[in-house]
């Protein structure tokens, strides 16, 4: 399946119907008039989860993560050899997954602002038994403040990871920014719906699947902020333009999962 989606390049970025200044003003205006959660607060949520985050996704998407995390690995173009990024990277699948794209003579980087969950993800690679795993370094770093040249990677991936920044254009600049000339990231995340009988159908298997499941590991709380997350997040329309105004030449959104998700990919 991923060799199918890897044929797919992103069509270059159409005229922006805001100006960059108003787009960062109405996404930074949008954040203050909702409730949401601070770095610090989702930083400790994700850490409480992470004994068991890897089990929950399994159970909650029947799998499905799984091939949409493939798809997004495809999307992002790394190939062997490549030193490539996954950022928020919690418990390791996509940096997994790409360390089999790029070999071992490839590197891969995989950063995150939770330790317990590089814990997770470091007890995972000591245990894999793969070899190409050993190109993997975790890193405890924040995804808005990167701590890389420019111009260094030759992929970016993130994987449900831009919802929770607060930040979303600062996040997409320090992606182009350490990113070399010509290489895409690749974006998955739920996918915030201009379809009202999609929007209705998520909110439904949060409230009535999600956080009832999440509910039997007493994890309730920490689960039900997904949809508010979900609400307070960007249109795929929105995530092409915020790319666009970071510099990157070509951005497409793709809805995916029937349009419960979604996956941005833009080339610098």
């Amino acid at each position: 399946m991923a060799s199918v989606y890897s044929l797919y390049l992103p069509p270059p970025c159409t005229a922006i119907s805001l100006s960059p200044a108003r787009l960062h003003g109405r996404i930074r205006r949008s954040i203050s008039k909702t409730r949401v959660l601070c770095s610090v607060e989702r930083q400790a949520l994700f850490s409480r989860i992470a004994p068991v985050y890897d089990g929950l996704n399994d159970l909650l998407s029947l799998g499905l993560h799984r091939v949409w995390k493939r798809m997004a690995v495809s999307w992002s173009g790394a190939k062997r050899g490549d030193r490539v990024l996954d950022l928020c990277c919690g418990s390791g699948d996509l940096a997994f997954l790409l360390s089999e794209k790029v070999g071992r003579e490839g590197e891969v980087t995989g950063l995150d602002f939770s330790s317990k969950q590089l814990s997770v993800a470091s007890s995972r690679q000591k245990y894999s038994g793969k070899a190409c795993h050993e190109n993997i370094t975790w890193v405890e770093g924040d995804a808005l403040n990167l701590s890389f040249p420019s111009c260094y990677f030759d992929a970016i991936t993130m994987g449900y990871g831009l919802r929770n920044l607060l930040d979303k254009p600062k996040a997409m600049e320090e992606m182009h920014r350490v990113l070399k000339p010509g290489a895409r990231i690749s974006v998955l995340d739920f996918n915030k719906s201009t379809s009202s009988f999609t929007t209705m159908f998520q909110e439904y298997m949060v409230d009535n699947v999600v956080v009832p499941v999440a509910s039997s590991y007493g994890l309730a709380d920490e689960y039900a902020y997904l949809k508010s997350s979900i609400r307070e997040f960007l249109t795929g329309k929105e995530l092409e333009e915020i790319a666009c105004s970071a510099g990157f030449s070509n951005a497409k959104y793709y809805e995916i999962g029937g349009g419960l998700m979604g996956n941005l990919v833009a080339t610098r």
